[in-house]
């Protein structure tokens, strides 16, 4: 089987986590995913850390998209604006088998109209923002990260590892997910359905319903364990 093709939409102000912890992983398993770095040119791309990376397409002359995993950072503030940059994604990524997005990668899905019709969640501390873009987007509060059809959004930064491995395992089995895992020494949270960061999110307004944070059970910090989530399947082992 050939391998599956990734490509990351890379931007001024890219978070560097959200994506070289996915891709990291996907290396962890040679021959079965190939990566390509899309960027608003050919060239270095800088981080919002200050450490930059190679585009080998720009996103006019990008090929049509497999898999595609846009990430969030500070530059997402800006694009969620720019009709062009939303209009080229609506276009390329709209015609992919997946779509993925880690932190608050989502919120240029919604914004781009990626996410209508679709149940998604996003960076904890920067939620309320997120849910701001898009028309019709049920905002999963608590998940991990949440797969929907043909797009899976996760929360923030390290979330995309998680998320990252739920892949491999839906794409390859979940053999191949784990010794992705084990390989990287990763200690995957295998829920999808809970963020233990979620209670770092705010409240819904009132009146507001919906999905909205677990209270703490206990006095950790941490939300409870909710008895159902987001519309994923978990992936006990990982």
């Amino acid at each position: 089987m050939s391998p599956r093709r990734v490509s990351v939409v890379l931007f001024d102000g890219f978070e560097l986590l959200d994506v070289f912890g996915p891709v990291e992983l996907f290396g962890m398993v040679p021959g079965k995913v190939d990566v390509e770095f899309v960027g608003p040119q050919a060239g270095a791309v800088a981080s919002g850390q200050g450490a930059q990376a190679i585009a080998t397409s720009g996103y006019a002359a990008a090929a049509p998209a497999d898999i595609v995993l846009v990430p969030g950072g500070r530059g997402t503030r800006r694009l969620v604006a720019d009709g062009r940059f939303l209009s080229w994604l609506r276009g390329w990524a709209g015609s992919a088998s997946l779509v993925t997005s880690v932190c608050t990668g989502s919120a240029l899905l919604a914004a781009a109209g990626l996410l209508d019709g679709y149940d998604a969640t996003s960076n904890k501390r920067a939620f309320d923002w997120v849910r701001t873009h898009g028309e019709d987007v049920r905002w999963i509060r608590r998940a991990r990260w949440v797969e929907d059809r043909d797009r899976w959004t996760s929360s923030g930064v390290a979330a995309g590892m998680d998320m990252a491995v739920a892949l491999l395992g839906r794409l390859f089995g979940d053999a191949v997910a784990r010794e992705a895992a084990s390989r990287a020494e990763l200690d995957v949270h295998g829920d999808p359905s809970w963020d233990p960061f979620a209670q770092t999110a705010d409240p819904p307004p009132p009146g507001r319903t919906g999905d909205s944070p677990a209270e703490p059970a206990d006095g950790s910090g941490l939300p409870a364990r909710p008895a159902t989530g987001a519309r994923a399947t978990s992936h006990p082992g990982f």
